[in-house]
This record gives structure tokens, sequence and C-alpha cells, in this order.
């Protein structure tokens, strides 16, 4: 459950970041877990995924987008846009968690945040990147 509100938080500071883009994006990620009690390593661990994420922000948006059928990344909702950059961070970028947690966790949180159709969407975007550009060994952690 720890993992799960700390992507929450991601995803809330993300679609802040949207908003504010000049926006200190550590004060962003601290005001999204000022109510959210996580353990100082999920915290952590969370503020580097944040950073992640917007250091490679240009690549995951080209990989994204490679995987929209008729769709660009901008047309997307602010929700799903931001879910599935964490989600294709999670993929390409951290070793230690299975594709099927990564694509499970991005889904249900697609399902609580997004439309009611966003969490098939999620799923079918990051299911095809997963089996495009993940390792094999990611899908048998």
């Amino acid at each position: 459950m720890g993992m799960r509100r700390m992507r929450e938080a991601i995803l809330q500071t993300l679609y802040q970041h949207e908003f504010s883009k000049d926006e200190d994006i550590s004060r962003l990620y601290d005001y999204s877990i000022e109510f959210i009690k996580l353990r100082s390593d999920l915290t952590q661990l969370g503020r580097k995924y944040v950073r992640e994420i917007l250091r490679f922000e240009k690549e995951i948006d080209t990989l994204i987008n490679e995987f929209l059928l008729n769709w660009r990344l901008e047309r997307l909702s602010i929700v799903d846009r931001n879910i599935l950059r964490m989600g294709a961070y999670e993929l390409l970028y951290v070793d230690n968690i299975p594709v099927q947690v990564t694509l499970n966790e991005m889904v249900e949180i697609a399902k609580r945040y997004g439309t009611e159709n966003s969490g098939k969407f999620v799923n079918g975007i990051l299911d095809r990147i997963a089996k495009s550009k993940c390792p094999r060994d990611k899908f048998l952690l």
C-alpha cells in the first residue's frame, strides 16, 4: 500500500507541475505528501521518481507517442498523460519492479483518478511499451 500512496503523490505532483512549470518541483512534491504518511524511504524514492521523470520527460513522451494510435500526448487528459509517464518511467528505468506490478498499479491509479476508460487505455499503451521495450527479465521478476 505504501508504494501506491507514493505513486499517487507523484501523480499529484506531476499534475500540479502541468499548471505551474515555474514552481520548484520539490515544493510541489512536499505539498503533495503533506497529508500522506509515507515512510521516509518512500518519500525519498518518490522524490527520485519525480526528478527522473522530469529529467527523461522528452524521451518518455517520444516513446509514449510512438504507441498512441490516432492520438497525440498533448490531447490526452492530464491524468492519463502523467500516469503514462510514470508507468513508462517505471518500466524503463526502474529495474527491480516487475512489469506486471507496474501495469497493475498504473491501471488501478487510472481507474481511481481518470475517466471510466482510463484503466483500459493506460493498460493498452503501457502493455505495448513493455512488450516492445522492456528486457525479458523484467517479466520474470
